[in-house]
């Protein structure tokens, strides 16, 4: 089990229903799941995009990603419906546990001067949501194989109603959010 997961049933549920006045372990908010979007918009010209960043995908998350396809033609951008443009993962239970605590403790201590990520990521209902610019940070990258640095998305959904609830879940869950 992920160090994420023992520290939450330990730790972390004492913590919240002291600091938010829960009455009941089920009022405590839990993370959800993650999501995970890379948008390949270069993948237009060349397939062969989609199928190397699947298979880092594949490597970063230990589930196989779907290839997400483009809903309509855009002419300016010379996207047809139906053309792949990305791919993308939902992490649950051990996996997302598993993928946050490698992002946490791992991927993000490797990030060029890194100070911490932004609290200001969350959407008013609990969830954050974070950009990365290359996806080399993760250990099961190998740098010599990349053929071309890709950002990702990730989202990390939480059952907390406001985003008070959720941002002291994630710090105590180890996430390292800047001070501002």
């Amino acid at each position: 089990m992920s160090r994420i997961k023992d520290n939450y049933n330990k730790a972390v549920v004492p913590a919240l229903m002291k600091k938010f006045g829960y009455q009941n372990q089920m009022q405590v908010p839990r993370l959800d799941k993650v999501v995970i979007n890379m948008g390949l918009g270069a993948a237009v010209q060349n397939i062969k995009i989609i199928d190397n960043a699947v298979g880092e995908m594949t490597a970063i998350t230990g589930q196989k990603p779907v290839v997400t396809k483009a809903k309509k033609s855009i002419a300016n951008f010379k996207i047809r419906a139906g053309v792949p443009i990305g791919c993308m993962v939902t992490l649950r239970r051990s996996r997302m546990y598993e993928f946050l605590d490698r992002f946490f403790n791992i991927a993000l201590p490797r990030v060029r001067d890194f100070r911490g990520l932004s609290p200001k990521g969350f959407d008013g209902r609990g969830n954050y949501s974070l950009g990365l610019k290359e996806q080399i940070i993760f250990p099961e990258i190998h740098y010599d194989k990349v053929e071309r640095v890709q950002g990702m998305n990730i989202t990390i959904a939480t059952t907390a109603r406001t985003d008070e609830e959720a941002k002291e879940l994630l710090r105590l869950l180890g996430m390292p959010f800047r001070e501002n």
